[in-house]
């Protein structure tokens, strides 16, 4: 069974920085891309960022471009998201999934969401 527990986050002040990470297990890790998505409150959850399995090509939607920086570890079978200068329209609820692809990851919706990783950023 797929699974993916996504961890860390927190509370930080506007211009702060936070880690969530992404443990999978239960797939072949490395042949997959890793999506992290944000689903603010009362908004529909995006794509974030993506890391391609293939060769560790890395996306990242506009907003947070220069700021976000996804890595994989495929011997841990784990995903990192480091976010700098966070602000507060960056608050949500930090979901992982695994598409085959990063081409179109913001489309991509897995059959089953965990329970993502919380960032809140106060102004």
């Amino acid at each position: 069974e797929v699974q993916l527990v996504e961890s860390g986050g927190g509370l930080v002040q506007a211009g702060g920085s936070l880690n969530v990470s992404c443990a999978a297990s239960g797939f072949t890790f490395e042949w997959y891309s890793i999506a992290w998505f944000r689903q603010a409150p009362g908004k529909e959850r995006e794509g974030v960022s993506c890391i391609s399995g293939h060769d560790g090509s890395t996306y990242y939607e506009d907003s947070v471009k220069g700021r976000f920086t996804i890595s994989r570890d495929n011997a841990k079978k784990t995903v990192s998201l480091r976010m700098d200068n966070l602000k507060p329209e960056d608050t949500a609820v930090y979901f992982c999934a695994n598409p085959l692809s990063c081409e179109g990851f913001a489309k991509f919706r897995p059959s089953k969401w965990g329970q993502g990783a919380q960032v809140t950023v106060s102004s």
